[in-house]
C-alpha cells in the first residue's frame, strides 16, 4: 500500500489482499517534468478479493463484492458484482457466474477439512494424500 499517500486510500470491511499486491495513491511520473506528482484517491468497496501481484492505479474505485484476478492492473474503476482481470484488468463476468461454475466444480472435485491446513497441523500423511486427491485436478480446502 502506497506508504507516501496512505490517506488517500480507503479499504471496506472483508477485504484480502493476496501477497504481493500493490495500491498506488500517486503517480510520480510527472514529477521531474512538470514538478508535481499526480494523486488520486483509491477506494475498495467490501468483501473484495485482490489476487496475487495486482497492481491498483490511483483514481480507482472498485466496488463491493468483487474478484480481481493475479497479476492484474486496474487502470480504471471496477463495479460491484464482477470478476475482473488482465492488463488492464476487464470485466470477465458477473460474480454470480463465477460462483455458480465453482459451486459445481466443488462436487465434483476433492474437499478438504480444516486438519488439511497448516492451522489444522496438516501431518505428512495428510499432504501425501491431498497431493494425490488432486492429481490432475483442482481441489478445494476449508
Amino acid at each position: 500500500i502506497d506508504s507516501s499517500h496512505t490517506w488517500h486510500i480507503a479499504i471496506g470491511d472483508d477485504v484480502t489482499l493476496a501477497p504481493r499486491v500493490q495500491i498506488y495513491a500517486h503517480d510520480a511520473s510527472t514529477k521531474r517534468h512538470l514538478g508535481l506528482t499526480r494523486l488520486g484517491k483509491v477506494a475498495i468497496g467490501d468483501r473484495v478479493f485482490v489476487g496475487a501481484s495486482a497492481i491498483i492505479l490511483p483514481g480507482v474505485t472498485i466496488g463491493s463484492d468483487v474478484i480481481i484476478g493475479a497479476g492484474s492492473i486496474v487502470t480504471e474503476d471496477i463495479p460491484s458484482g464482477v470478476v475482473a482481470a488482465g492488463n488492464p484488468a476487464r470485466i470477465l463476468c458477473p460474480l454470480t457466474e463465477f460462483l455458480e461454475l465453482r459451486s459445481v466444480e466443488v462436487a465434483s472435485m476433492p474437499n478438504f477439512g480444516r486438519e488439511y491446513t497448516l492451522r489444522g497441523n496438516i501431518t505428512e500423511q495428510r499432504k501425501v494424500e491431498m497431493n494425490d486427491k488432486m492429481k490432475d485436478r483442482f481441489g478445494y480446502v476449508v
